[in-house]
């Protein structure tokens, strides 16, 4: 046999021909879908907190609920978020990330309208259930896409970029909603922003392609 054979090759030889090589170059289209993937973690972030931050302070000051009730509402998202990382993480797994995050988008684009709009009480309960239970699926889902996009070697490096999109949707959500709060006089317009946002992300969301 010869050495070129077993896979033996001469020193200095150049391995730049190998498939271990070829493995651990990035692919052309990794910094499209890492950005991608950040759009839609952003989306996330800029709108969950907008909803965490003022929720309580919208239904005492506009809503006219008491604070205790008010309180006791973080008692029920605590409650009813229990059961969504696993559920729409069981459902990720069967239909796939992109109908799993365009089914919690959908959900939070309706809890957000239902606080926007002057409805009844009532809707408030129902936003409070929506928000829950989809609020802690959508980390573990997009942890899950950047796996399948990515592979299990690029992963982590690639979760950690598109947090950072994440945390500058944390940072500017609550911000330019207070400012839009102070502007009109409501939060009303603040959360019908994050509803708009939200509708974005379903739509953003649908565009993402099929692992290949």
């Amino acid at each position: 046999n010869r050495p070129s054979e077993l896979g033996l090759q001469p020193i200095g030889v150049s391995l730049e021909g190998s498939d271990s090589h070829h493995r651990d170059l990035p692919h052309p289209h990794t910094g499209r879908v890492v950005a991608h993937l950040g759009a839609v973690y952003f989306t996330f972030g800029f709108t969950y907190v907008i909803y965490a931050t003022f929720i309580v302070t919208t239904l005492v000051q506009e809503r006219g609920f008491s604070e205790v009730v008010a309180g006791q509402f973080w008692m029920w998202v605590g409650l009813v978020s229990i059961f969504s990382g696993p559920l729409f993480g069981t459902l990720s797994d069967r239909l796939g990330r992109k109908p799993a995050l365009m089914m919690v988008f959908t959900l939070h684009t309706v809890a957000y309208l239902f606080v926007a709009l002057p409805l009844s009480g009532v809707f408030a309960y129902l936003s409070i259930f929506l928000w829950g239970i989809g609020v802690w699926s959508i980390p573990s889902i997009m942890a899950a896409a950047v796996g399948d996009y990515l592979g299990a070697e690029r992963a982590a490096a690639a979760f950690g970029t598109i947090t950072l999109f994440f945390g500058v949707g944390q940072i500017s959500g609550p911000g330019l909603a207070g400012v839009l709060a102070d502007y009109t006089g409501t939060f009303a317009w603040s959360f019908g922003m994050a509803a708009v946002i939200t509708a974005l992300g379903v739509v953003v969301s649908s565009t993402l392609r099929r692992p290949q």
